[in-house]
């Protein structure tokens, strides 16, 4: 593992956060930051009121922007679940890590393999400095037992193992359709998947048979199987609240990992038919309840200003699902591509007394919140992680670092962006969406501050951006070691 030395505990002042001080925080204090990320899934850059939704009603969401920094420019490593979930966890793109797939974009149920034990998550680096951790939801990254969240970094796990539609009653599982489809049983298969869109359109709990599962790190327990969806955002809430409120004198990172919005959409009796926006709605305010839940907990334990939460997202909207699908705004497609709205993501950071408030258009990644983490807590050594820290920008001292972003698709580079440019190599729609893969002759580009939708392309115009994107992009390759795809593996046994 990439174990990061043990540094004498420096923080920079609590007091003040002012450009002048350019410290860590708090030389003087011993007390290490509290983080809490909170994680949504599937949910689009135009779902929330603050980005733009004109029915959804997201009021805490919306005063944490106004009291904390509203990220514009702020990005998923991946297009998709598992992967982008150990680039938040580990720092490291997924090609990296091998944590991704060129025929399997996600880990499915009863998978042999999971997160490799060579990579080291942020949470395993926070517990090197004394941080109790927890996971409240969805972690997606193997359901055997040495994939655990609990096997790497977190003492405790009160949540699900993969996205809520991925164990369906009655149906064959992952293995037993792979072996009917190599039988030639396609007309069977079709027939099951067809099934399915009657049952994500009226969903009930016993249609999936999820588990619920409570991990620490001395073992594990299912708690109910088939869980009640309906209770997951409200239970995780409670879960993280109770965490917190446990490890109150000590610093902790709380990782709240919603399972929604994914598909099937579950949300609590009080909150059903509550928004004018529908199901959808309904399921997006219950998120912003929790959100509400757990900023009042903090405030109420008096730890408000020694806490940095984190509100974002594991990609864009799954636009597959239609009316139940979120959506991305402005911004183009959405879940599974590298347009923009499959991978930029609505985000919000919020720390009282430390983030003033701010609009940022800065260029931003969940890649990034391993390195800030490492930086608030004084710890340097970041080598072989590919996010960098976002703590002068926070703070109010400077520009972002990072002014380049790659855009991934199951091992493949579809496009990178530098300052406002972005070039595209290839396009290609999600899940059976036009358009079909085309890899292009001519790359595109479109200059995202006057055309975020990527509309127009300008290569034409200017090749010279083209020529710099591209010296970009080799040195980008030249510091890569491609691993394996790992999601990939189950298909060769």
């Amino acid at each position: 593992m990439l174990r990061m030395s043990l540094s004498i505990i420096v923080l920079a002042s609590f007091v003040t956060c002012s450009p002048q001080n350019t410290q860590t925080l708090a030389e003087d204090s011993i007390r290490l930051p509290n983080i809490v990320i909170l994680f949504t899934d599937d949910l689009g850059y135009g779902d929330l009121g603050v980005f733009g939704h004109p029915y959804i009603r997201t009021p805490e969401l919306d005063r944490l922007a106004a009291e904390g920094q509203r990220w514009t420019d702020f990005y998923a490593a991946a297009p998709v679940c598992s992967p982008s979930r150990a680039a938040l966890l580990t720092g490291r793109l997924p090609v990296r890590t091998g944590l991704y797939g060129r025929q399997m974009g996600v880990y499915f149920p009863n998978e042999p393999g999971g997160f490799p034990a060579e990579e080291e998550t942020i949470a395993e680096s926070l517990k090197d400095q004394g941080y109790a951790t927890g996971i409240f939801g969805k972690w997606h990254l193997g359901d055997a037992s040495h994939a655990y969240p609990t096997v790497h970094g977190f003492d405790e796990w009160f949540g699900i193992p993969y996205s809520n539609d991925m164990d369906w009653v009655g149906d064959p599982d992952f293995d037993e359709m792979r072996a009917m489809l190599a039988r030639g049983e396609t007309e069977e298969g079709a027939r099951i998947t067809a099934t399915r869109p009657n049952k994500y359109a009226e969903p009930r709990p016993e249609y999936w048979n999820t588990p619920l599962i409570d991990s620490s790190a001395g073992g594990e327990f299912t708690i109910e199987q088939p869980t009640d969806q309906s209770l997951l955002t409200r239970r995780y809430t409670e879960a993280a609240i109770d965490f917190m409120t446990r490890n109150v004198e000590s610093p902790f990172l709380a990782y709240v990992p919603y399972t929604m919005p994914h598909t099937p959409l579950f949300r609590s009796d009080e909150f059903n038919g509550r928004s004018i926006g529908g199901r959808y709605g309904d399921v997006i305010e219950e998120i912003d309840w929790s959100v509400g839940q757990i900023r009042t907990a903090i405030e109420e334990l008096g730890i408000a200003e020694n806490t940095l939460i984190v509100f974002t997202s594991d990609n864009g909207p799954w636009l597959t699902m239609g009316v139940e699908g979120g959506r991305a705004g402005l911004l183009r497609m959405g879940k599974g591509t590298t347009f923009e709205g499959g991978m930029r993501v609505p985000t919000i950071f919020y720390w009282p007394g430390h983030i003033q408030p701010a609009v940022i258009s800065e260029i931003g990644s969940t890649l990034d919140l391993f390195a800030t983490a490492m930086s608030l807590t004084g710890q340097e050594n970041t080598s072989g992680i590919d996010g960098i820290d976002l703590s002068n920008v926070l703070f109010g001292q400077g520009n972002s670092s990072r002014n380049e972003m790659p855009y991934y698709r199951r091992g493949e580079l579809y496009a990178y962006r530098l300052g406002p440019w972005k070039l595209h190599y290839s396009f290609q729609g999600a899940y059976g969406q036009p358009p079909d893969y085309i890899k292009l002759e001519t790359p595109a580009l479109y200059n995202l501050l006057n055309d975020p939708s990527e509309r127009f392309d300008v290569a034409e115009d200017n090749p010279e951006v083209v020529a710099e994107i591209e010296e970009a992009v080799r040195r980008h390759r030249g510091t890569l070691e491609v691993k394996p795809p790992l999601f990939d593996v189950r298909l060769m046994r």
